[in-house]
């Protein structure tokens, strides 16, 4: 039996047979001595990978939503950028052959990207690679695709986007990779299906292991080949127990969230497009606390029109049946980025231009978002929340500009519902002045994410830094314990919508801080619904 650890990213236990993804290995051809030739070669390449990734595009929007579907609308626009076409073109001109230029041009972009210290650049390594390796196997006449006869664990070195966009979804029970983190697209795509997955593993792909007897223990951080006899028994126990634990959620469904002697609260869902909502109603959340609202703006060449924002606002009012609609506008700068935005690069971005200070500066945009937010406000209950608030003054200004976009509405005689206004606690600055911030709003909802890594001065995506990011923090609690003492001193409700959300352990804790409302992951739903059923704690 081989037994090995990694980094869990989803729980379960999942038993079958492991199928080891290897991407193909062709030669590369040398040129034919026409660079003529090689780059129409590279054209054609090109073309039918555009082709493929439409197709991916379109197949990856209708079972997994738009939000997935949007890492291939990136890896189209790398296939129109000037620079690297430029590069494949002058290498060809050189005499190396299509497949050789893109190869080498993949990999040179790819580093420089990895180089690079914003986030969200780095992320782009894997695209310029992923879609280099396309046009490449187009070129070598390989078949870009994976096949499982049977249910089974997939095992890899690691997925790129298209990759795991391209994965046989029905016949996958488990993930486990050798590379990725907790933010890769395979922990990702594990997320969306409910299924175990281990990143950062001992696994050796290039063993033969191929069709052997796996187990994968997400709740531990384990797995085991060619398992004992003993091992599999208590595997499969503990997956019965995992069965029934489910099952006993279940009895959740439709129950209100109050605890044992009395206190309510509100169990939303954290969503970031319209396609989300059908697991926001699989998940029996009570509305919807954060539809991140920038991802209707990336994967695009262009600003999404006002009817294209009400459209998709829309769907999710109607969608949500009468449940609460809080719609975050959009939070566009730091690790998301648009090209058409064309925002100056910054040193660094997490405290540059971006949130709420990218609609100040840029009305047109807030204006756009706030009037489609306002038609939709008409269809069903829908509030609205300003993200990265540091200063009352920020607060009084988009006010004044939503009342404005209102008149104007009104008007020309637009209907227009009752929409609360608030914003998110996600600066320390926002937290420490929130008793003045709260006469100027209908609600709080902080965002963890944010107001750990501002507090701790920690970069929350630097693999590096695990271990000084401390979301149980004490300066970051009594930050917790302001907020909703000064939102209820006003009369206002306060939430959260970060991930601290869904910590069973910190559960007890915000409902003694008096904490109105979670908003987390649509899929925890029940199972904090079970822990808030089950205390017996007071507010103070």
């Amino acid at each position: 039996m081989i037994q090995g650890t990694g980094r869990p990213v989803f729980s379960g236990v999942a038993i079958g047979r492991a199928y080891i993804y290897k991407k193909e290995q062709a030669s590369l051809p040398t040129s034919c001595g026409d660079a003529a030739v090689e780059q129409q070669k590279f054209e054609e390449a090109k073309a039918a990978a555009v082709e493929q990734l439409q197709a991916l595009v379109e197949e990856t929007t209708e079972r997994l939503g738009e939000e997935q579907a949007m890492i291939l609308d990136v890896q189209m626009m790398m296939l129109d950028d000037l620079d690297y076409l430029e590069s494949i073109e002058a290498m060809i001109k050189n005499g190396a052959s299509a497949a050789e230029a893109v190869k080498e041009t993949g990999d040179t972009f790819s580093a420089a990207f990895a180089a690079m210290d914003d986030a969200y650049m780095q992320a782009r390594a894997v695209d310029v690679k992923d879609v280099s390796s396309r046009v490449v196997t187009i070129l070598c006449g390989g078949k870009v695709g994976f096949s499982m006869e049977e249910p089974g664990i997939l095992v890899a070195e690691d997925l790129t986007p298209s990759e795991t966009v391209q994965m046989p979804k029905d016949k996958i029970l488990a993930f486990v990779t050798r590379q990725g983190s907790s933010n890769s697209h395979t922990a990702i795509l594990a997320r969306i299906m409910g299924l175990p997955a281990l990143v950062k593993t001992q696994i050796n792909v290039d063993d033969d292991i191929d069709g052997k007897l796996m187990i994968v223990d997400g709740f531990e951080g384990t797995y085991y080949i060619d398992p004992d006899e003993e091992t599999v028994a208590a595997m499969k126990e503990k997956q019965r127990n995992a069965q029934e634990y489910q099952r006993e959620l279940e009895t959740y469904r439709g129950k209100e969230s109050v605890t044992k002697n009395g206190q309510k609260i509100k169990l939303y869902a954290n969503i970031g497009n319209p396609s989300d909502v059908e697991h926001v109603l699989k998940g029996d959340a009570e509305g919807v606390g954060l539809l991140r609202s920038e991802f209707l703006y990336l994967g695009r060449e262009d600003y999404p029109t006002e009817d294209e924002l009400f459209e998709a606002y829309r769907k999710v009012v109607e969608g949500l049946e009468g449940r609460p609609l809080v719609i975050r506008t959009l939070d566009i700068g730091a690790d998301k980025q648009a090209d058409y935005f064309e925002l100056d690069k910054e040193e660094n971005p997490a405290l540059g231009l971006r949130g709420i200070r990218i609609c100040i500066r840029r009305p047109k945009v807030f204006r756009t978002q706030m009037r489609a937010i306002y038609r939709a406000s008409a269809l069903g209950p829908v509030g609205v929340m300003f993200p990265m608030i540091a200063s009352v003054w920020e607060v009084r200004k988009v006010r004044e500009m939503c009342e404005e976009i209102r008149r104007e509405m009104q008007e020309e005689g637009i209907a227009i519902g009752s929409v609360e206004h608030g914003i998110m606690v996600e600066t320390p600055a926002a937290a420490v002045i929130s008793e003045q911030l709260a006469k100027e709003v209908d609600f709080f909802s902080v965002g963890t994410n944010d107001l750990t890594q501002y507090t701790l001065a920690v970069d929350r995506q630097n693999p590096n830094l695990e271990e000084f990011y401390d979301a149980h923090h004490p300066a970051l609690l009594e930050l917790l314990r302001m907020v909703a003492a000064n939102a209820h001193k006003a009369g206002i409700w306060c939430g959260i919508c970060g991930e601290l959300g869904a910590d069973l352990s910190m559960t007890e804790t915000f409902l003694e801080m008096g904490y109105d409302e979670l908003s987390v992951s649509p899929t925890r739903v029940l199972e904090l619904r079970k822990k808030v059923c089950e205390s017996e704690v007071t507010s103070k």
